[in-house]
């Protein structure tokens, strides 16, 4: 897999036109949503490298990220001309980078594409490491390729359009790096002040955080291996996150993936003595600044099923990422029915 470039920007409008530049496109494409199409577009239009460029816009929300999503732009791509050497230029968080790179690497075998992320959970989490994808019967990027984006450009100012729960929400994928990274990181990320977000200090973490994800993703591509540490707390947070749309309770990726760390370090706590304290600072973390999710055990059947359609299992059993301690690294570990029940357990009473 082709390594990309991230960038955190320090003087957007000339790195991004070098990004352009360096691919020499024949036609370019901007994929934008609602909400970016009006906050961040006109900031990226200020590039005279896009003068005369397509710009194509679909609903905002990750219940559009769907193969309808994909063909609509498939189309437009089509309608428009786009040959092999055109270049798709996806601004916008996590829902755009996924559709946009999907689409991109999939018309016609695959046309270059920028990520510009406009979210911190898009640049922390979906902009980087190669993952394309779209949801499918109800599941989590269930349909996707492995297909880097030549380059990553984040550019902090975009986050100030962003409220709280976007901006906690993108909080949760770097407090997972730094779970599995080191303690130091690990102390560092819970000392940030979400209340009063300080963006010179926020653009250091970012970029920290970014380069955690990079080093594990450059070891392993493809998930064979060593990338599954990625996953820690997405196993039970993806299962919440679907679980929301069925009960038109729809939450916040982050949020479900912060609920998710939570259940799955009570299963290392539980199956690999994981620190109690460390379990307890995120459970206070968690009451905070997340709340709760809503969870009784007629629930749980419901719950324990879309776990068995994550992507990670290899077999008839839930895979999980787990730790017994931070940074130190369990993937592959499996659980019974009732210990998972247990965390439901766990999580429902916090």
């Amino acid at each position: 897999m082709n390594q990309q470039v991230t960038k955190i920007c320090r003087d957007f409008i000339p790195e991004l036109n070098e990004a352009i530049g360096s691919q020499s496109p024949e036609t370019i494409f901007i994929l934008t949503d609602d909400n970016t199409q009006r906050l961040c577009l006109p900031g990226v239009l200020q590039s005279e490298k896009l003068a005369g460029s397509h710009v194509i816009n679909i609903p905002s929300g990750d219940e559009h990220k769907t193969i309808d999503s994909a063909v609509r732009i498939w189309q437009y791509l089509s309608d428009h001309k786009a040959t092999r050497k055109s270049l798709m230029i996806n601004v916008g968080g996590g829902m755009i980078t996924d559709i946009g790179g999907f689409a991109a690497s999939t018309f016609k075998r695959g046309i270059r594409y920028i990520n510009v992320s406009t979210s911190l959970l898009g640049a922390v989490d979906a902009a980087t490491g190669g993952k394309t994808g779209i949801n499918f019967a109800g599941l989590k990027n269930e349909i996707g390729v492995f297909s880097p984006a030549s380059d990553v450009l984040i550019n902090i100012d975009f986050f100030r359009t962003l409220d709280d729960s976007n901006l906690r929400s993108g909080y949760a994928e770097m407090v997972k790096h730094a779970l599995i990274d080191t303690r130091k990181e690990w102390d560092e990320i819970l000392k940030f002040d979400l209340e009063n977000i300080n963006f010179d200090e926020l653009r250091e973490l970012v970029d920290r955080s970014i380069r955690i994800k990079e080093r594990v993703v450059e070891q392993d591509p493809f998930e064979a291996n060593i990338r599954k540490a990625l996953n820690l707390g997405h196993t039970f947070g993806h299962a919440f996150e679907s679980h929301s749309y069925k009960v038109n309770r729809p939450v916040l990726h982050g949020y479900a993936v912060m609920w998710g760390l939570l259940c799955e370090l009570y299963l290392s706590h539980a199956k690999l003595n994981f620190p109690k304290d460390d379990l307890l600072k995120l459970k206070y973390m968690i009451k905070n600044y997340y709340g709760s999710f809503y969870i009784d055990c007629n629930d749980y059947d419901g719950l324990l099923e879309l776990m068995t359609h994550d992507k990670k299992n290899e077999s008839a059993e839930i895979n999980f990422t787990l730790l017994s301690d931070i940074g130190e690294i369990h993937i592959n570990q499996t659980a019974t029915k009732e210990e998972i029940f247990e965390c439901f357990d766990f999580f429902s009473g916090c």
